[in-house]
């Protein structure tokens, strides 16, 4: 099995972060992810990836401080866990996985947290085999997103000095209607914490709507209290169309997909 890695502000300008790494159109987004990884990495943050030209990651941090709609103390909230093509199957997942546990313990959290869907939505992890492999629902929405738990082991804990947490970790309240505030066209939320997002949003999409005479608003989240306050159940990518939610998906942007899933 391949070496994982651990990505710092030391390394990062000469190693890959896996997404994007030969999508031309997505360069801009491409350094705006590594930007964003530099200034989390002083928060904590955690990005550890496999020593080779594949997708295959995951991203880590405090769940005070997680790009995410939701409430919860002294876990560690993943926020993104991919193991892609020829790479799955091989335990890859389940290394990666055993390290975030790991990072949990060392740092005497409660646990690890993840959002994930009912079924398999784009660019969140597969919540099928997280629940296969020790993750349990904690909370969910009636749009079929999940929170899911890995509790650490209380007999591994150090009672003296684990900080015990009061509250069950879930979604926020706005969450829960899949509403936003604004009712007319397409609004979407977005952040730099992908790098795909910057030239789907800012181009595709904003073109798809102005071709067909459809208002846009374009939300930018730029920090953790605008991800954990907005109705974005993805920080990625969140559309939503006259109010109601739509898809995290960012493929939707392309023409192909586009009138389909307004329909």
């Amino acid at each position: 099995m391949s070496t994982i890695i651990k990505l710092t502000n030391e390394n990062i300008d000469s190693e890959h972060i896996c997404c994007a790494i030969s999508d031309k159109k997505s360069v801009d987004g491409y350094r705006l992810k590594k930007e964003w990884l530099k200034s989390e990495f002083k928060n904590g943050y955690i990005f550890q990836r496999l020593d080779e030209r594949a997708k295959v990651f995951i991203e880590y941090g405090d769940s005070e401080k997680a790009w995410a709609p939701i409430d919860a103390k002294n876990y560690l909230f993943i926020q993104c866990f991919w193991v892609a093509g020829s790479y799955k199957g091989k335990g890859y997942g389940k290394a990666l996985i055993s390290h975030a546990v790991d990072t949990a313990k060392a740092q005497k959290k409660d646990g690890l947290l993840i959002i994930t869907g009912k079924k398999k939505m784009h660019f969140l992890a597969d919540g099928s085999w997280l629940l296969k492999n020790g993750f349990k629902e904690i909370d969910k929405t009636d749009l079929g997103f999940t929170l899911l738990s890995y509790k650490i082991d209380e007999d591994l804990k150090d009672a003296q000095t684990q900080t015990q947490t009061q509250n069950t970790p879930r979604f926020k309240e706005q969450i829960y209607t899949g509403e936003c505030d604004n009712k007319k066209g397409l609004t979407v939320y977005s952040s730099d914490r992908c790098p795909y997002t910057d030239y789907y949003v800012k181009t595709v999409l904003k073109e798809s709507a102005i071709k067909r005479d459809i208002p846009i608003k374009s939300v930018h989240l730029k920090t953790v209290k605008d991800a954990q306050n907005s109705p974005a159940p993805s920080s990625i990518f969140s559309l939503f169309y006259n109010g109601k939610f739509l898809t995290t998906d960012v493929s939707v942007c392309l023409e192909s997909k586009f009138n389909k899933t307004i329909k």
